[in-house]
């Protein structure tokens, strides 16, 4: 089953078992035609039989050998230009043997082989010609003519067009083969790029994805922690407050919980992130909870910023505090500012707690906040603030 490879959009053509046998046939019916040829052309010659082997045999190797056959079958014309001076069969080799050359060897090997045909084109035409002449009868008038071009030239242009003939259609072939063996490595290149940008692209938003959860356990955790340890404290003293509290960490949980559904449906590939839009400035106060110490200063109304730039805004606000509720200290305050500015976006929290605790090694949220920032080139400080307490300030271009 493998005589002819189609391809989608290509031409039919002969696959490696079919081409191997085409081969054989071709030159099993040019060597086996010397016989029958020689003796109807030139009668019983044993020697012209023998020229159209030695030119038609090379033949079997054609394709995998061009340059070795085209120099046999050329070498062989050149015997029979120097010992027959009459055609022969084995002739119909050389431009066989040319078109071989040029679709198989190399480009400058079939100009040399073209060279060489257009040679033996002028030295066959003088031969045949010649041996014409020396065969008319003696004592006839026109035995005294001297041969010239006008007696060459019919010789010479028909050898020379099937010479440019063969060497043409053997040099289209190679070129278009060599067109399509590009276009095919083109395809291959453009599949393996693709696939690559594929694979990081998902590499890519995996990290995303990772940064967001913990984003969101960090921050929805840190919340209820603090707000159960309150509500624990305030059930002896004041029932009703510890009931605000609670009511407080419920609320912080379910949109926790909901926002981890969301980015677990990313993961799988279940959920439209269209249905839950993401975080944008408007969002913000909705991080600073009843019994955080944070004053909260932000425009109004909210400036509009591209969707990349608040969601890195929000993200930074929210691993902030999150870190003021972890490092800064029971009694520590905060300050959230946000301020948008004629090229940029500012964000700065403050906290007068424990800085000197809060140098974010070992964690991913510093990290997370510089590599968001980076992504619009933004800058990022993060360190401790004069007079104590820890700063995080960052200048989001827009």
């Amino acid at each position: 089953m493998d005589e002819i490879a189609p391809a989608p959009g290509r031409p039919w053509r002969l696959g490696p078992r079919a081409t191997r046998l085409f081969d054989v046939a071709l030159a099993s019916a040019l060597v086996l035609a010397s016989f029958p040829m020689s003796v109807l052309a030139t009668g019983q010659n044993a020697w012209a039989l023998g020229l159209s082997l030695l030119q038609t045999i090379p033949l079997y190797w054609r394709r995998s050998r061009p340059v070795t056959v085209f120099v046999a079958v050329a070498g062989a014309s050149v015997l029979q230009a120097g010992t027959y001076d009459l055609p022969v069969w084995g002739q119909v080799a050389f431009p066989v043997a040319l078109y071989s050359l040029a679709r198989f060897g190399s480009a400058t090997a079939g100009r040399i082989g073209l060279l060489v045909g257009l040679c033996g084109a002028a030295v066959a035409s003088w031969v045949w010609t010649s041996a014409q002449f020396a065969a008319y009868p003696p004592g006839l008038d026109y035995i005294d003519y001297d041969m010239g071009l006008r007696d060459l030239s019919p010789y010479f242009f028909l050898i020379t067009a099937i010479v440019l003939a063969a060497w043409a259609l053997g040099s289209q072939a190679r070129i278009r083969r060599a067109y399509e063996a590009n276009l095919v490595a083109q395809g291959r290149q453009l599949a393996a790029e693709a696939e690559q940008r594929a694979v990081l692209a998902a590499a890519e938003e995996r990290t995303r994805i990772a940064r967001e959860m913990h984003d969101v356990v960090a921050h929805g955790l840190s919340v209820v922690i603090v707000q159960a340890d309150g509500a624990r404290y305030a059930a002896q003293k004041d029932p009703q407050v510890a009931v605000q509290t609670l009511g407080t960490v419920a609320s912080v949980g379910r949109d926790a919980l909901t926002e981890m559904r969301r980015l677990l449906g990313l993961l799988r590939g279940t959920e439209d992130p269209a249905l839950a839009p993401q975080p944008r400035l408007e969002d913000i106060p909705s991080l600073v909870t009843a019994d955080d110490r944070v004053d909260l200063h932000v425009p109004d109304p909210m400036p509009q910023v591209p969707d990349g730039v608040a969601l890195t805004a929000y993200r930074l606000v929210q691993e902030s505090l999150t870190n003021v509720r972890k490092h800064a200290g029971p009694q520590a305050r905060a300050t959230v500012r946000l301020a948008a500015g004629a090229d940029g976006l500012d964000v700065e929290v403050v906290d007068d707690g424990r800085g000197g605790a809060n140098d974010g090694t070992g964690g991913l949220g510093l990290l997370g906040m510089r590599e968001r920032v980076e992504v619009h080139d933004g800058t990022l400080e993060v360190g401790p603030a004069p007079g104590g307490g820890w700063a995080v300030r960052a200048r989001i271009p827009t």
